[in-house]
């Protein structure tokens, strides 16, 4: 386990967020470690439309004005989503998908258990692939909750984010996605791990007529947005 420390979090919030792919989240279900490795991120600023910050500070989003590494979460159309806090007031980066992971941490069965919190509207079994692919789902598989977390600190007891080695070759840059038109919608700060496009909320290599603006990075080198 190397279970990252505050100072990770103190950093810009685009660099955060290329920084996070690879990393593990990891959150236990009762007695049991469930994990998932970050492959999507967006990064978000105080000072632009598509933030929740830039509508001011209120209760709600205390946590995106808290000190670096502040667990933010919110409802998003009805359902649970997992942000941090980072660099700069009201600066934050959103967990946007992510793929299960599984090592001598987790409980065996950890896979039917995410899959157990996260059925098809059906009811049969979502699959491994898809349990995970958008912000939404991630926390439904992982049983993470705004009444729980919101405003609250990671913890090594019951809910963290580990490094275990594990670094993008490749990263692709590209647009947000869900912002309205007018909010800063263009701005490149959604960050995905190449080797798992497929497994994102929305690959934009196959939607380039819905997201044009993409690039692909070579992590030996880190950009600034």
């Amino acid at each position: 386990m190397s279970l990252l420390p505050v100072s990770f979090y103190d950093q810009d919030a685009c660099v955060l967020a290329k920084q996070l792919l690879g990393k593990v989240i990891r959150c236990k279900n009762g007695t049991h470690w469930l994990a998932a490795r970050i492959i999507e991120t967006e990064a978000y600023y105080l000072k632009e439309k598509g933030s929740h910050a830039s509508l001011g500070f209120t209760e709600k989003r205390k946590a995106l004005f808290m000190p670096p590494g502040t667990i933010y979460m919110y409802y998003a159309r009805g359902h649970d989503s997992f942000n941090i806090s980072c660099q700069g007031k009201g600066n934050a980066v959103l967990i946007k998908s992510a793929f299960p992971f599984e090592d001598e941490l987790t409980h065996p069965d950890s896979i039917k258990e995410m899959q157990a919190l996260n059925p098809l509207p059906s009811g049969l079994i979502r699959p491994v692939e898809k349990l995970c692919s958008g912000q939404t789902l991630l926390c439904r598989s992982l049983y993470l909750k705004v009444k729980d977390w919101d405003q609250q600190q990671f913890n090594a007891q019951h809910f963290y984010i580990d490094d275990v080695n594990q670094q993008p070759e490749k990263i692709v840059q590209t647009t947000r996605l869900g912002i309205p038109h007018g909010r800063d919608e263009n701005r490149p700060y959604r960050f995905i791990d190449y080797d798992f496009l497929e497994y994102c909320s929305s690959n934009p290599l196959t939607k380039r007529k819905q997201i044009p603006q993409f690039k692909v990075i070579d992590c030996q080198v880190l950009w600034l947005c």
